[in-house]
This record gives structure tokens, sequence and C-alpha cells, in this order.
């Protein structure tokens, strides 16, 4: 299963933006990196570029490659409405996000472990596919063998980001996937249109 194992803290650096959650390393050095760092002059960058960074930017966020990308886009394209949203809410369905979001993992990439280790179910069911869409009324939870899981235990008795989209119950460690969120409701700092005019080149 292909993913990113690289370092995360240079990335952050060099979209300017701690992509990944809170990190200390970048909040110490929060400027791009390189040998001359923030003194360095860097040249205007051209349209291409700045669609370009916008786009992996997103697959750094979301935890994606290049093959998958293309393909939420492509569905993106064929729904209806504007297809920058419908990307950013195809993003937000993932399991993995989903179970990001519940705060059953601290990190999407933690959260995608947890899908893959088959410690998550999607209406009573085990579910390891990290890409599976979620759709409104889909009830996400943590199995039962797996619901004194020290890294589950400690990521939801820190829980604190709560969404409108999604209803959590403490008791049965399950989630309700209410309805797709708004554009306005994802919190994550992302200008889709570029990547949209990226792909209509």
């Amino acid at each position: 299963m292909a993913r990113y194992i690289g370092p995360k803290t240079k990335i952050a650096r060099k979209f300017r933006e701690p992509i990944f959650g809170p990190d200390r390393y970048f909040e110490k050095r929060s400027y791009p990196p390189g040998q001359h760092g923030i003194a360095k002059k860097r040249a205007k960058q051209s349209e291409y570029a700045v669609q370009l960074l916008e786009k992996q930017k997103v697959k750094y966020t979301y935890g994606i490659l290049e093959r998958q990308f293309s393909r939420f886009f492509s569905i993106a394209l064929r729904k209806e409405g504007i297809t920058g949203e419908n990307l950013l809410k195809l993003m937000e369905s993932r399991l993995d996000n989903v179970v990001f979001r519940f705060g059953i993992a601290p990190t999407r990439a933690g959260a995608r472990q947890l899908v893959s280790h088959c410690h998550i179910t999607v209406n009573g069911k085990v579910n390891n596919i990290p890409s599976y869409i979620i759709k409104p009324g889909d009830i996400v939870g943590v199995r039962e063998r797996s619901k004194a899981n020290e890294v589950i235990t400690d990521s939801l008795a820190s829980r604190s980001n709560k969404y409108g989209w999604l209803e959590w119950d403490t008791t049965a460690m399950q989630g309700k996937f209410v309805t797709t969120p708004s554009r306005d409701e994802i919190p994550e700092n992302i200008k889709e249109q570029l990547i949209v005019e990226l792909y209509s080149k």
C-alpha cells in the first residue's frame, strides 16, 4: 500500500504550514528548507508552479499519492456542483480522514494505520480500506477487541475538535457521519480552484 514515509517537517516548511499537525520542529524553523533558509531571495513563482504546489499540499495533507489523487479528481469532475469543492468533500469522506476527524487517531497517518490494521468498523463490519468513501448515515466505530488499545484511548481522551457533520457516542466508541461537510465547514487552508485550473491546462 503506497504512502509517503519521508521527512514531514521538511515538507511542512516547504508550504510554510504545519500540514501534518502540531510540530515543535516546524515552530522552531517555519521558513523554507535549504542551505540559506529564510535569507535566500527566491524568484517569483510561475502560475503553473503555484498551482502545482497547491496540488502537492492537498496530497500531503490527506496522505495520498498521484494516481489516487487523479482518480478522485476525475470523480469530482463528473459530479454535479463545483469541481474543487467536490474534490475536498471526497477527501473529507475518506475513511482514514473520518477516523482522524472523530479523534480516534491523533493524525491522518495514524488513522490510516488503524484502518489498515483492522481496528475500525463501518456499519458494524471491519473495514481495512483507508480510501473507502463514507456516506451520510454510515456509522464508524472502534472494533470491540480494539477498544482498550492505548493509542485509541489516549487519542479519544484528548479529543477536542468537534465538527458539525459528525456525531460521536463516547460510550459506544462509535460515531455517525451525518452529512458531507460543506466547503465552509472544512478547516483546511486550501485553494482548490488552483488545482482545477492546473488540471484544465
